[in-house]
C-alpha cells in the first residue's frame, strides 16, 4: 500500500476508534513498526493526529469531531455503556437526556421501559423514543443546531428550569485528568449546567476516548455526578478523587461490570 493511502487509512481508523496503536497498525497493514512510527510522526506534523505513548489519537482542539464520525466512534462500547446505564434506571420515572451519541444509545435501550417521562434537547433522542408508547416525550425549546439535532441557548435553559427530573443522563465532549467535564459549545455548557441543577440524580455516560481529548468550556466536575458509566478503568489518581467525591464509577463490558469509586 502506498504511503499516502496508508496514512489516509490510519486517520480513518483513528476516527472510528478514537486512537490507534503502533503494533495494531503494523499488524493491520503488514508493515514494520518503524514504518508505522514514521507514518504517525508525519501525520502528527501535519496536525491530523496527536502522538501518544505507543500510538496516536485524534488531535485536541477547539472544535468537535463531525457528528457522523462521533456516531460510529467506539460504537460497541457506547452500546455497552447504554445498556448498563439503563439497567439502573427504573420504570415510572422522569429522565432528561441531553445532546450526544451516547445518550442516543441510552434512548434506544430505554424503549422497553414502562411509564417514562423523557425530556430532551436532542431531536435524535426524541425521534428514537417516539417509537415507544410507554414513553411520554417532551422537547425543550431553543436554537436548533443542525449539525447534530441539538437544541441550545437561553430558551433551552429557561425551558429546563420548569422541571425537576428524577434522573439526568448526560454526555460530554471531553474529560480531563482532574475530573473536569468539558465541552466545545458555550451555549451547550450552560444548558448542561441547568440540567444538572434540576436533577435529583446525575448519570454521566462517556467512553474512554473522551479522556484522550480536550475541549475549552467547562461544564463542571465529576464531583457533581452520582454515577459515571465508562468502558475503561480510570487513572488511579482520578479514581481516588471519585471515591472522595462519592461518585460511583461503573466500567462497562459486554460480559462483566466493574465498579470503582464509592466502597469498591
Amino acid at each position: 500500500m502506498a504511503q499516502s493511502f496508508r496514512q489516509t487509512a490510519i486517520v480513518e481508523i483513528a476516527r472510528r476508534q478514537g486512537q490507534v496503536t503502533v503494533e495494531g497498525l503494523a499488524e493491520h497493514f503488514g508493515v514494520t513498526l518503524q514504518t508505522i512510527r514514521r507514518d504517525l510522526t508525519e501525520l502528527a506534523d501535519t496536525g491530523k493526529l496527536e502522538r501518544v505513548h505507543g500510538g496516536a489519537v485524534l488531535p485536541s482542539g477547539t472544535t468537535n469531531i463531525g457528528y457522523e464520525d462521533r456516531r460510529t466512534l467506539n460504537h460497541a462500547a457506547k452500546v455497552d455503556i447504554a445498556r448498563t446505564c439503563v439497567a439502573d434506571l427504573p420504570d415510572d420515572c422522569s429522565i432528561f437526556l441531553n445532546i450526544g451519541t451516547t445518550t442516543e444509545a441510552v434512548a434506544a435501550e430505554l424503549l422497553n421501559h414502562r411509564n417514562i417521562l423523557a425530556i430532551t434537547n436532542n431531536m435524535n433522542v426524541a425521534n428514537i423514543l417516539a417509537a415507544s408508547k410507554e414513553c411520554q416525550v417532551i422537547i425543550t425549546g431553543g436554537r436548533l443546531r443542525r449539525a447534530d439535532g441539538g437544541l441550545v441557548g437561553t430558551l433551552t435553559s429557561d425551558s429546563i428550569r420548569q422541571f425537576k427530573f428524577d434522573y439526568a443522563v448526560i454526555g460530554c465532549s471531553a474529560l480531563d485528568e482532574e475530573g473536569d467535564i468539558l465541552d466545545f459549545d458555550v451555549d451547550e455548557v450552560s444548558v448542561s449546567q441547568t440540567i444538572i441543577e434540576r436533577s435529583r440524580k446525575v448519570f454521566l455516560v462517556a467512553d474512554h476516548t473522551k479522556f484522550q481529548r480536550t475541549a475549552p468550556a467547562r461544564i463542571g466536575s465529576l464531583e457533581m455526578v452520582d454515577v459515571f458509566y465508562t468502558d475503561q478503568p480510570l487513572l488511579p489518581e482520578l479514581q481516588q478523587r471519585c471515591r472522595q467525591w462519592q461518585t460511583e464509577v461503573v466500567v462497562c463490558h459486554p460480559s462483566r461490570i466493574l465498579t470503582q469509586g464509592t466502597g469498591a
